[in-house]
């Protein structure tokens, strides 16, 4: 954590900029380990070019802050007071502060007129790009949760295979899903996570609902969970009681991309190549057109992170970058197929970190 917020005052410093103030829920975390939604409160992280960091927080979370290992200034505040007059008298009015970063895709306009109001004379400049790519890379201990989250999503697959049965419904089974990995401790998934069932499979972010399975259906899970701060994204799709001959065929051409995809993530390569390794095969095969999106993105403290793995994307991909592979077919009339792992690259290719198997699975009732 230490070493995080030293290499931002270090960036501050080089950019001739006097301080910053970071406010999203993500950045927070990755700068102090404390994860926290704060609602309407005010909370914040002040770094500085020449001083120590000084994290503002309502009063009621200052020992699960320091709980989390945050040993710079804190300055807590209660419901009744006012957290900018606070901030005011912390940072001097502003004094000598004529540079000054905000995250601009995530600061409220209302946060950024009180700071004019601190700081009147000071330029505003973006911190986001320095902290994407301090995220982008990730450490070890950041590999070592996020290979326990994926071992966790792993799991909430085979809960939802175990659990279909003819007249089922999405909702129902999702439920099971969310039961059994809360007994696992996990309190919270990573996003709302899906589970589709015939036709509805077809849309590639569909909601589940009261759709009830029967024979015949393909069964599309895309769902993972939040653990230790990270996430983990994993998407398969078996079939209930028996497979038509279209949709066999159709899983083998996503399977193909899935594992294309997955083999051109080697540090050194370009990150849209892994886009174009995977489309390719589903556009050889006369489906390009039923494949509407990217082929994945990075994955962190947040679901969807830097890289986008588009075809347009001519970065670099880069030992320790975590990524998601998700090709997918979709026709309206059957249904579709998605198979999505999450995976890290090494320093000699990749290791992926979602095991579930991807061999066509027919599920018997």
């Amino acid at each position: 954590m230490q070493k995080r917020l030293e290499a931002l005052q270090d960036f501050l410093q080089k950019e001739h900029i006097q301080g910053g103030l970071i406010t999203s829920r993500h950045n927070i975390f990755y700068l102090s380990q404390f994860d926290y939604d704060p609602h309407e409160r005010f909370v914040g992280i002040f770094v500085f070019a020449k001083r120590d960091p000084i994290f503002i927080t309502p009063e009621m979370e200052v020992q699960m802050l320091k709980e989390a290992g945050w040993n710079n200034q804190i300055i807590s505040y209660t419901d009744s007071a006012n957290p900018w007059k606070l901030i005011r008298d912390a940072i001097q009015d502003g004094n000598g502060i004529n540079r000054f970063a905000v995250e601009k895709h995530a600061i409220s306009y209302f946060y950024v007129e009180n700071l004019k109001q601190i700081m009147c004379d000071a330029e505003f400049v973006a911190l986001d790009d320095k902290l994407t790519e301090m995220r982008l890379v990730k450490e070890d201990n950041e590999i070592a949760i996020l290979r326990e989250a994926a071992a966790f999503a792993d799991y909430g697959v085979q809960v939802g295979i175990e659990n279909l049965k003819e007249g089922i419904t999405e909702l129902e089974v999702l439920g099971k899903i969310e039961y059994e990995l809360k007994k696992k401790g996990i309190r919270e998934m990573s996003f709302l996570p899906i589970v589709l069932f015939g036709q509805n499979a077809s849309n590639p972010h569909g909601i589940s609902g009261e759709n009830k399975l029967k024979k015949g259906d393909p069964v599309l899970f895309d769902l993972g969970v939040k653990y230790k701060g990270y996430c983990s994204d994993i998407t398969r799709t078996v079939f209930y009681d028996h497979v038509n001959n279209e949709l066999e065929t159709i899983y083998n051409i996503v399977l193909q991309a899935n594992l294309a995809g997955v083999e051109a993530c080697q540090a050194g390569s370009r990150i849209g190549d892994v886009d174009l390794a995977a489309r390719n095969i589903i556009q050889s095969a006369g489906y390009g057109d039923f494949f509407p999106h990217r082929i994945g993105h990075g994955l962190g403290i947040e679901i969807h992170e830097s890289p986008s793995m588009n075809e347009a994307n001519d970065g670099i991909l880069k030992r320790g970058m975590v990524l998601t592979v998700e090709p997918g077919i979709y026709l309206t009339e059957i249904g579709g197929i998605r198979i999505e792992d999450d995976l890290v690259v090494t320093e000699n290719g990749y290791e992926v970190l979602t095991k579930f198997s991807k061999t066509l699975l027919v599920v018997r009732g």
